[in-house]
């Protein structure tokens, strides 16, 4: 395990500045998610810290040794594609203890360090099975596993879930997740899901154009966004955002209210508009409501709550959960 720090990086091709003096740190054991749009930058920064991507300008450190110049097999990290990046011509334990028979591991080392990794991932059954042979989630846990077996101080996924279907991806973020927590190794992940981001990580680092909107725990980022980009990015269904009189009435340029914490009601004080769309998914009702006030609306309500397209309702936002805007997009406390 080690401790990350990331201070005043900055990242050039040729005169295109790609990434603009970012700084932050990861703790010991943390696992830290770096997110963001396509093109943000998170990759490219992952690369950086791993050795595969030169450095323009600043520095990163691990356990207390500056990085930079040490090739990627040195800097004792460990990455997993986003492709698996398995040899097919490998059984599973091949793959597994390949890199540590490339560094002169012997035969027994190797298999003791592939059976308790297989151990973990539940692989035990499969280890004499060639890629071709294995699901997007049984590869999923082989990359893993050979990251595992090298027992480095830092993890590093770049984009691990994104060729996995729906399901698959739920159940391997909690495995991903409870993997980290029982080795204890610093972990930083990329990925530009931000379900992934709020159920996975200790800490987020939210990416924009090379640069860091806001660093800090999930439901902190959720509850406090510091400006529009990081209110709209975090959550979904995306925060409603509202301006002209709606929001001056709450002084602000504009106001940011997520769908979950708009109540509605047949009558009563509040924005008036008319249902447009309805999702009904038995736990939560989803709808799209045209208000004259507020503009269009997105709610997420109580799965009992049926409007039907057409029916004519109140919405109200919950007085507590209102963010309030400056003209340059930035919370007003």
């Amino acid at each position: 395990m080690a401790r990350v720090e990331v201070a005043d990086l900055h990242k050039s091709f040729g005169s295109l500045e790609v990434i603009h003096g970012t700084s932050f740190d990861i703790d010991d054991g943390e696992f830290v998610i770096l997110i963001g749009p396509s093109g943000c930058g998170k990759s490219t920064m992952l690369r950086m810290i791993a050795g595969l991507e030169g450095i323009s300008a600043g520095e990163v450190s691990i356990d207390g040794t500056v990085v930079n110049d040490l090739a990627p097999r040195d800097r004792d990290i460990a990455m997993v594609f986003q492709d698996y990046a398995l040899y097919p011509h490998m059984d599973v334990a091949t793959n597994m203890g390949f890199s540590l028979k490339l560094n002169g591991h012997d035969k027994a080392e190797i298999k003791e360090r592939v059976g308790k990794a297989a151990a973990i991932l539940n692989l035990e059954p499969l280890l004499d099975r060639k890629p071709a042979a294995l699901s997007g989630g049984q590869r999923q846990r082989v990359a893993m596993g050979r990251s595992i077996v090298r027992a480095p101080k830092v993890f590093l996924f770049d984009e691990p879930l994104s060729n996995l279907d729906a399901k698959l991806r739920v159940q391997m973020r909690s495995e991903i997740r409870e993997l980290q927590q029982r080795l204890g190794t610093t972990t930083i992940y990329v990925t530009h899901d931000q379900t992934e981001a709020m159920t996975m990580a200790d800490k987020v680092v939210v990416l924009n154009g090379g640069r860091i909107e806001q660093v800090g725990p999930p439901l902190e980022l959720y509850r406090h966004p510091v400006n529009l980009f990081v209110a709209t990015f975090i959550g979904s269904p995306q925060m409603n955002i509202i301006s002209g009189a709606a929001a001056r009435a709450y002084d602000a340029a504009e106001i940011g209210v997520r769908p979950e914490h708009l109540d509605v009601a047949t009558d009563g004080a509040g924005w008036k508009g008319k249902v447009v769309s309805a999702e009904y998914l038995g736990s939560d009702t989803f709808m799209s409501v045209e208000t004259e006030e507020a503009g269009r609306l997105n709610i997420r309500t109580d799965g009992d709550i049926e409007f039907s397209p057409g029916t004519e309702i109140v919405v109200r936002p919950k007085p507590d959960k209102v963010h309030r805007f400056d003209e340059k997009g930035w919370r007003i406390v």
